[in-house]
């Protein structure tokens, strides 16, 4: 199967950073590098009740084998999306305490997908790219849910004149999987968690797609990919 025109990446949402089986398996396929693709690591930021020394260390250690990225669960550890509080000021927060524990994230991802206005604009004030748009709508979400749409990277144009790079996630593992007899979009996003790499089917998935998806898409990381068109955020808004 010839390769198309076009670029893949993959980027992985870190839940469980401090799980050592988890994390033994997740560095260990960042070493092996999957179809040639150098995986992105979203990582949660620690909960209170966490080692935040033990997270800041593999976190440094994530981002010596590939992108790095600040990852956020509002509620708890195992429930992604916020129920109380500010989320972006939750965010602001965290940003600024990874960065004293010297870890240095150039991406984010909202936990549940969840996007507002002033939550991208906190992302534009820590200098992240975003990668919390996707260009499908989660099934999961009630109608109404805060998100983002986007189905391409685009460079996003706040009500404030600043501009945040988007680079959407366009598929999950299983959506790749479905996909990659068909058509595929120019730029393919696609994202897993890690704690699926405790399942032997979902880890001979992954390697089995992404060896595919390299056959089709040019493999490079997060950090390499740009955009050339502009967009609104009222144009993406999908709450």
């Amino acid at each position: 199967m010839p390769r198309t025109q076009g670029y893949a990446v993959v980027s992985c949402h870190v839940e469980r950073p401090l799980d050592d089986e988890v994390w033994g398996r997740y560095t260990a396929l960042l070493r092996r590098r999957p179809g040639g693709f150098t995986i992105a690591s979203l990582i949660r930021a620690p909960a209170e009740s966490e080692d935040a020394g033990l997270h800041a260390q593999r976190s440094r250690e994530a981002a010596a084998l590939g992108p790095l990225g600040h990852h956020t669960h509002w509620t708890s550890p195992t429930h992604a999306r916020p129920t109380s509080g500010v989320p972006a000021e939750r965010v602001l927060e965290e940003g600024r305490r990874l960065r004293e524990r010297g870890v240095e994230a150039k991406f984010f991802c909202g936990g549940g997908w969840y996007m507002d206005a002033p939550l991208m604009a906190a992302v534009s004030e820590l200098g992240y790219v975003d990668c919390t748009a996707t260009a499908w709508r989660p099934g999961y979400l009630p109608a109404g849910a805060p998100r983002a749409s986007l189905d391409q990277p685009a460079w996003v144009r706040l009500e404030d004149g600043r501009r945040v790079l988007e680079l959407p996630t366009t598929h999950s593992l299983g959506a790749l999987a479905r996909s990659l007899t068909r058509r595929l979009s120019p730029v393919v996003h696609v994202h897993f968690h890690d704690y699926e790499l405790l399942d032997p089917k979902r880890r001979l998935a992954l390697d089995v797609a992404l060896a595919l998806l390299a056959r089709r898409r040019q493999p490079t990381d997060l950090g390499a990919l740009k955009a050339e068109r502009e967009v609104d955020w009222a144009d993406i808004w999908a709450g």
